[in-house]
């Protein structure tokens, strides 16, 4: 019988990259409240990849992708050091830092555990379901995100931004 109630339970790193995601992708200024509560929310997720990553990584020993996680993780506990920020704007982009940690140490636990997002739809793919390689090209046609995707998401437009 599980016991954990819904509100207790940890989110998984799909809500916390599409939490970060959301907050990265404000266009205007939000209000500072909302500001406040991304903040306490991005660093409630901090609290909980921190060990989870630094754990992964100290498990397979000596390998470079436990190396770039560990020094991910460096980065991110500086930045949950920066002291509030003066400012609206300020504050905005101190949070950002933050937002783009979560996002960083979810890829890190994904790579870490094996875990394969579709980078169409931002859910995992399961073993058992149809997916084709992708790699999202840049202006200067090199690959800047190489991955998979999930067959039925291969054809399906994405809004431009």
């Amino acid at each position: 019988m599980n016991t954990t109630r819904p509100e207790t339970a940890a989110p998984a790193t799909a809500t916390m990259r599409a939490t970060a995601a959301w907050f990265l992708a404000q266009r205007t200024l939000p209000r500072h409240g909302v500001v406040k509560s991304f903040d306490h929310d991005l660093r409630d997720y901090l609290t909980e990849l921190l060990p989870r990553i630094e754990q992964l990584a100290a498990d397979r020993g000596d390998d470079v992708p436990g190396k770039i996680a560990l020094a991910s993780v460096e980065e991110t506990r500086r930045r949950v050091g920066v002291p509030e920020a003066a400012g609206l704007l300020g504050e905005v982009e101190r949070v950002k830092l933050l937002a783009r940690s979560v996002a960083a140490l979810c890829d890190h636990y994904d790579a870490l555990t094996g875990v394969v997002m579709c980078l169409a739809c931002d859910r995992v793919i399961e073993s058992g379901d149809d997916s084709v390689p992708y790699d999202q090209g840049s202006p200067s046609g090199s690959a800047v995100r190489s991955g998979r995707v999930h067959a039925r998401c291969a054809n399906v437009g994405r809004p431009r931004r």
